[in-house]
């Protein structure tokens, strides 16, 4: 593969390596491997439903941590655009037919008022159509109104993020996404006064973020009685990857210079490895509710946060006993730890200090997951590692050989599904912080059909945050209720009764 003196150039600016490149060209004519699975989990094989009581006691222990003034910072990836969630519109204003014809359209207008957006936009379509939503309906000019969400002399949902949209509306007001995580981190991740909110943006739209968090932060910590400390980063360049063509050489953009994409939101890993955190939540931005529904959710943060601290103080009493000179009984004791509570399997049965070190020093994540409604995405599975070991993992359909009869099983038949639901403790036994980009399995990645200007091309994603990214950490699942689980793929999602 010869690239040229200029794409060098190119690819150095990026702070991309050349090894990298050619390495990422490389996996485009190999593929990914897939992985070995052992089973789906389930609760009593790899995922814990807590009783009530053991709810309370998880509680009251992270109660008790935050009061020990450890810091914990609420990650939200936010750089998603909403473009996907008003598919089905942009179809209807690019139609061939001028009513609303399909049920997804019909929906949408016969309930238009429901939608915490309905007085923006019927004030747009007044100041830019001089009639209200109302009377444009009355005269067949659904698109015209459809138009005024989307465009950007309207309200510009189209192009705007998702974190940026009205979601749910209130008795005086209406709040985005962004608002209603600033709220959720006053309720479970605030310590020491202060709830830490970090979002990731992409770079067009970090301006108006920014803007508008300082327009409403003030509020709402004036009404939860806390401060706020909220940052922002954006995906690194020097995580983007080049785009082949579907003959594996390097795509090329009309000038002739090289097409490089965001990495999927695998590359966050970065982001979330410069965090300042003891402990640090994740969390999707369209999966939030209305203050009503909110109790819940808090509980569940809070369950799965005092399982996290729970398992960590073990570990670290274990490391410090590794760290002195181990009875044979102690060392029996830390491997049923390892196997029973942090669900790791040796290879081949073999049990040593070294093993046992080496799986207990490394990040640790407990993860919410729901029973499996059908919503698309990944699951929890009991899989191989690259060292032998089985361990809990959350896979995606596209790791999975959908060829192998036994494993499709699995995955059709898994119970759970994967809400993106995760509390995360990133630092080791002697308070340092880990280099998170040492614990990825970089065989995770996977290949997607993309196009530009109209050309085929290949995309290559990073290993998954949640999935590759997240690989060599000691991972945990708890069941968690439905309820916590209400994410917005569609803009008539916003109508069911989670956001109303």
């Amino acid at each position: 593969m010869n690239l040229s003196e200029k794409d060098l150039q190119q690819i150095a600016q990026r702070g991309i390596a050349k090894e990298q490149v050619e390495n990422q060209l490389h996996q485009f004519e190999t593929g990914f491997p897939f992985l070995r699975l052992e089973a789906a989990a389930a609760v009593g094989n790899g995922i814990v439903a807590p009783t009530a009581d053991e709810r309370k006691q998880y509680v009251d222990r992270w109660e008790q941590y935050k009061a020990e003034g450890h810091r914990v910072v609420k990650f939200v990836p936010a750089s998603g655009a909403a473009s996907r969630m008003f598919k089905n519109m942009f179809a209807f204003v690019e139609a061939d037919y001028d009513v609303p014809t399909t049920d997804f359209e019909k929906k949408y207008f016969a309930e238009i008022e429901k939608f915490a957006f309905y007085d923006a936009l019927d004030a747009a379509c007044q100041k830019n159509l001089g009639k209200s939503i109302k009377a444009l309906m009355a005269e067949g000019c659904y698109k015209a109104v459809a138009a005024q969400m989307l465009k950007p002399e309207g309200l510009n949902y189209g192009q705007l993020p998702k974190g940026m949209l009205l979601f749910h509306r209130y008795d005086n007001d209406a709040r985005t996404p962004m608002e209603e995580h600033l709220v959720e981190g006053a309720l479970y991740a605030a310590s020491n006064g202060e709830a830490h909110v970090h979002f990731t943006v992409s770079h067009e739209h970090m301006d108006f973020f920014r803007q508008k968090v300082a327009e409403k932060a003030d509020g709402f910590a004036q009404k939860y009685g806390i401060k706020y400390d909220i940052t922002f980063s954006e995906q690194k360049p020097s995580t983007d990857t080049i785009a082949a063509n579907p003959d594996n050489t390097p795509f090329r953009e009309a000038d002739g210079s090289l097409l490089f994409r965001p990495g999927g939101h695998g590359a966050l890993i970065e982001n979330l490895n410069e965090i300042e955190a003891d402990v640090i939540f994740i969390k999707n931005i369209d999966n939030v509710v209305p203050d009503r529904l909110k109790p819940e959710t808090v509980e569940w943060k809070q369950v799965i946060a005092g399982v996290l601290v729970g398992l960590q103080q073990k570990a670290f009493h274990y490391l410090n006993i590794l760290d002195a000179t181990p009875t044979e009984a102690q060392l029996a004791e830390i491997a049923q730890f390892v196997e029973k509570e942090l669900c790791c399997q040796p290879k081949d049965n073999k049990v040593d200090a070294d093993y046992l070190r080496r799986k207990l020093n490394r990040p640790m994540r407990v993860c919410g997951v729901v029973k499996n409604v059908g919503e698309p995405g990944g699951g929890p599975f009991l899989t191989y590692n690259q060292d032998g070991t089985v361990s809990l993992q959350i896979l995606e359909s596209s790791q999975i050989d959908t060829n192998n009869e036994e494993y499709m099983k699995m995955f059709t038949q898994g119970t759970h599904f994967n809400p993106v639901d995760l509390v995360c403790a990133v630092k080791d036994y002697k308070g340092q912080p880990f280099n998170l980009p040492d614990f990825v399995d970089k065989s995770t990645g996977f290949i997607s059909s993309k196009s530009k200007s109209g050309k085929e091309l290949k995309a290559l994603e990073l290993p998954g945050l949640w999935n590759g990214a997240m690989s060599d950490w000691s991972t945990v699942f708890v069941e968690v209720p439905l309820g916590t689980f209400n994410p917005v793929k569609t803009v008539n999602d916003l109508l069911r009764e989670q956001h109303q």
